[in-house]
């Protein structure tokens, strides 16, 4: 997408003022450490543009052979980056959850592996450069990870932070 583009990635809330929707967001918010709605507005975009895929090519003829290429290269995306299973298939898709689609982000990796204590502290190593992946800084908290990347998330090398005696490092880290 070219710069200038007044193209918003997310949907707002049709109703602005529901106190239990407001009260779920602030609640994912708080446990992801979003810093704002527009965050779990954008995850929650996301998730409906897979439901909608999901539900195209359900709709679609299944003997087709472009249907079939088209639904496992979707599959095929969504379990690279651990959204779903490997047994998972296009009709469980429909089932996710917003959780589902949030628990990939490199914030609430870094946080999961233990290399943070909270998910805001993690959102700071992040955006302060101290987290690379496979040796090359990251500073996007809403990253995706791909499942094959996670095990190459570490401190960067030259990072106060890499000390395992720093202060702020997780406990039993």
């Amino acid at each position: 997408m070219p710069l200038g583009t007044n193209t918003k990635l997310y949907e707002t809330p049709n109703h602005p003022y529901q106190g239990e929707r407001i009260a779920s967001e602030h609640s994912l918010v708080d446990r992801y450490g979003l810093a704002n709605k527009e965050e779990l507005w954008r995850a929650q975009s996301e998730l409906r543009s897979y439901r909608r895929e999901a539900r195209d090519l359900l709709g679609q003829p299944q003997g087709d052979e472009t249907v079939i290429r088209r639904s496992e290269e979707f599959l095929g995306r969504l379990k690279r980056v651990g959204i779903l299973d490997e047994a998972d298939e296009l009709g469980d898709i429909l089932g996710l959850e917003v959780e589902d689609v949030l628990e990939r982000r490199l914030q609430t990796v870094v946080y999961r592996k233990g290399l943070a204590n909270t998910t805001q502290q993690a959102r700071q190593f992040i955006s302060h450069g101290h987290i690379v992946i496979d040796g090359q800084r990251n500073r996007i908290p809403s990253y995706v990870v791909d499942v094959d990347e996670e095990d190459r998330i570490e401190f960067e090398e030259t990072s106060p932070l890499a000390d395992e005696l720093h202060p702020e490092r997780a406990e039993g880290q």
